[in-house]
C-alpha cells in the first residue's frame, strides 16, 4: 500500500507538469499558413510566396530571402475577403488558347477559391502602410481572429457585419419608398 501511494505521489506532479507545458505551447504557437504577399511589404517583391504566422504579438511573413514582421499593436485595420483565380494558368493556359473553335477558353471556366487578407498598419515612424496577402480558402478569418486576440485593431469584425443595422431611425417601410 505504501509503494502504491509513493508511486502516485510521483506521478501526479509529473501529470500536471505535462498538462501545464502543453497549455503554454498551445497559447504561444499559431497555425502557419502558406500565403502569397501580393503587394505592400517593404523590401519584399510582389507575388512572393511564403508562410504567414501570428506569434508573440507579431504578424510574421517568412519567405525565401528573409522574414518581415508587423507588430499587432500597430495594425489599424484588417479586412478579409474571398475571391477566385484560374485553376489552369501560366504556360498551359497560354498554349490552350490556340485550341481550335475556342476550346482553350473552356479551361478558363475552371476556378479555385482563395481568401485575401488586407492589413493596414503604421510603421515605426508612424507612416501608414497596407499589405495584401492571398491564401487558401478558409484561412483568412482564423488569422484575423488571432490578430485581434493579440491586440490588432479592426473597424468591423465578421460578427458585427452580420448584425449591423442601418444607422437611421426610420422604419423599413420608409426606406423602400
Amino acid at each position: 500500500m505504501i509503494m502504491k501511494s509513493k508511486s502516485l505521489l510521483r506521478t501526479v506532479p509529473l501529470f500536471f507538469a505535462v498538462v501545464t507545458s502543453s497549455d503554454i505551447r498551445a497559447q504561444q504557437s499559431s497555425q502557419s499558413v502558406k500565403a502569397v504577399q501580393i503587394i505592400g511589404l517593404p523590401a519584399v517583391k510582389e507575388n512572393t510566396k511564403g508562410t504567414l504566422i501570428v506569434e508573440n504579438g507579431n504578424l510574421r511573413f517568412a519567405h525565401g530571402k528573409g522574414i518581415s514582421d508587423i507588430s499587432t499593436s500597430s495594425i489599424q485595420d484588417i479586412v478579409t475577403g474571398t475571391d477566385s483565380q484560374k485553376a489552369v494558368g501560366k504556360t498551359v493556359g497560354t498554349i490552350s488558347m490556340a485550341a481550335p473553335y475556342g476550346g482553350g477558353r473552356f479551361l478558363s471556366l475552371f476556378r479555385k477559391k482563395i481568401d485575401t487578407l488586407t492589413v493596414e498598419y503604421l510603421d515605426a515612424d508612424g507612416a501608414f502602410h497596407g499589405v495584401i496577402f492571398r491564401m487558401p480558402s478558409g484561412k483568412a478569418d482564423a488569422i484575423q481572429m488571432e490578430l485581434i486576440a493579440q491586440g490588432a485593431h479592426t473597424t468591423l469584425t465578421s460578427e458585427h457585419a452580420e448584425t449591423a443595422k442601418p444607422a437611421t431611425g426610420s422604419s423599413p417601410k420608409e426606406q423602400t419608398q
